[in-house]
């Protein structure tokens, strides 16, 4: 028969055994498969690159990272998808640029990126080229430039959409360059690059990703990156500061964040190991052929980056005069 003494202290054993039962029950995270939401379709850019992270993270972090492609408009689809789960570290979203670019392009977006995302890591950083047809008149951004101001609203830069990151990098080269040219948007990035092989457009901007093949087959001259440096996967092809044009700077970027709420322990763990598997140098190599830096940050790096780029980009849409959809 148990004494008072004796059953207030199995009380307490059952208490504090009750108490520590769901701290075991869920363990360290992640203790179970972490989905990453991508807005855009299957085999682009931002999908291999977040597929070769996802894949590094599964290991070093013994789960499985699984990638689930979520296009739409805006990034509208994958940010519901993400928002309408908890708020626990395992369903993440890829922002992007472009969601910076969102924020200008619509009139109003059912999710705001500052406020609904909690920022865990940049994934890599990659910058616009400025082409020429190899078989042209133009083989330096100066040549296009001294055309461009002797024939204004005569020469066509070609670019896939209106509103996309190449397409808004073309009309803020238009505006800090003070040239009188037209934008063309053309569906996908091979039709771009087929009408500058025809001279329907003189000049493309495109992404490294869709150009290599073409350079590789000296098609096209890279006239100017957008970047502040050379890329080490085009060392030949000048910055548009050493071109001539020191006010184009563009640098379009991935990276990871989780809905707001998510437990800053799981922030830190995901920042973590996110920067480590950044600085394999396998991932780097092969990020590199994409014309990728692959490159970690703090939460507070990539927050920073997101801000800046929306009000950037919309004052390019604005100025542009791009009607908001």
């Amino acid at each position: 028969m148990f004494r008072p003494a004796t059953m207030i202290a199995a009380a307490c054993a059952a208490a504090l055994t009750f108490a520590a039962g769901p701290a075991v029950a869920q363990g360290k995270y992640p203790d179970k498969p972490v989905r990453i939401v991508l807005p855009f379709g299957a085999g682009g850019v931002a999908d291999i690159t977040t597929r070769l992270v996802a894949d590094k993270l599964g290991e070093k972090l013994g789960q499985r990272f699984v990638v689930e492609n979520n296009p739409g408009a805006g990034g509208i689809a994958a940010a519901r998808a993400v928002l309408g789960s908890p708020a626990d570290g395992y369903t993440l979203a890829v922002l992007t640029n472009g969601t910076a670019v969102s924020v200008g392009l619509f009139k109003s977006l059912p999710f705001d990126p500052l406020k609904d995302f909690a920022p865990v890591s940049a994934m890599g950083y990659f910058d616009l080229i400025l082409v020429t047809n190899a078989n042209g008149p133009y083989k330096t951004l100066g040549d296009f430039v001294k055309a461009a101001k002797e024939k204004p609203g005569k020469l066509n830069v070609g670019t896939i959409a209106a509103g996309s990151s190449q397409n808004l990098g073309a009309e803020l080269f238009k505006s800090v360059s003070g040239l009188d040219f037209v934008i063309v948007p053309f569906k996908t990035s091979g039709e771009v690059l087929i009408g500058l092989e025809r001279d329907d457009v003189q000049m493309a901007a495109e992404f490294y990703a869709a150009l290599r093949g073409g350079l590789a087959a000296k098609k096209f001259i890279p006239v100017a990156i957008s970047g502040t440096q050379r890329g080490a996967y085009l060392p030949d092809a000048p910055t548009a500061r050493e071109a001539g044009e020191p006010k184009w700077e563009v640098t379009s970027w991935n990276a990871i964040f989780a809905p707001a709420g998510t437990p800053p322990d799981v922030i830190a763990t995901l920042n973590k190991a996110l920067n480590e598997v950044l600085a394999d140098p396998e991932v780097k190599k092969k990020a590199l052929e994409l014309g990728i830096d692959a490159r970690g940050s703090t939460p507070e790096e990539i927050q920073a980056r997101l801000k800046d780029d929306i009000a950037k980009w919309t004052a390019v849409i604005d100025k542009a005069g791009i009607e908001k959809r």
